[in-house]
């Protein structure tokens, strides 16, 4: 399945009032494990992520050919030829289809635009991940979180590698084990990721 969705919540339990574990963002594919009343048991197929959300109604299949490139993206409306704005965005590292294009704008659902300097083809690599992280300075810090709204630790560090189309585990405890290496020392350089109790 795909969440075509801005945003949706993954819970640790099914029911509302349960902790946030993390979020999937536009674009990501995840497999149903099981459906329970109004929630679904779901696993994210990038990193393999488990929790429930709440049960929509989502497609099937997607072609993704550009994604997000700026820390939000607002959506605008096409109406009588004019772009009206929404308040509605998607976020950083959004994967879309494109529908239908202009010299400023790409439709990537029905009546949903956003502005093609936001955008990079699907391809895109940024290796400069000063230029990602810098994105997300004066972002609340919020538990289980992964956009603009709010992003933890290691959300941050995953979203470049998401961005990037390479693996990188969702929590700290598995970041630490996927790291090849991990060094003790007291002299550290531009890019080593640190890790303390």
């Amino acid at each position: 399945m795909i969440n075509n969705f801005s945003k949706i919540n993954i819970y640790e339990e099914p029911k509302i009032n349960s902790k946030l574990s993390s979020q999937m963002i536009y674009g990501e594919k995840f497999k149903i494990i099981k459906k329970r009343n109004n929630w679904l048991k779901i696993k994210t197929n990038y990193d393999n992520y488990t929790g429930y959300i709440k049960n929509k109604k989502f497609p099937i299949k997607s072609n993704p050919t550009f994604k997000i490139y700026s820390l939000k993206s607002e959506i605008f409306k096409e109406i009588n030829g004019k772009f009206r704005k929404t308040n509605k965005f998607l976020y950083f590292a959004s994967r879309i289809s494109k529908i239908d294009e202009n010299k400023k704008f790409l439709k990537f659902e029905k009546n949903k635009w956003v502005k093609k300097k936001d955008l990079k083809k699907i391809n895109h690599k940024e290796k400069n991940y000063t230029k990602i992280f810098k994105l997300f300075l004066k972002t609340k810090y919020v538990w289980g979180g992964k956009t603009f709204k709010g992003i933890d630790c290691s959300a941050l560090l995953q979203m470049f590698n998401y961005y990037n189309s390479s693996y990188y585990p969702r929590d700290t405890k598995d970041q630490i084990k996927y790291s090849k290496k991990i060094i003790k020392k007291s002299i550290f350089k531009k890019g080593d990721i640190i890790f303390w109790k």
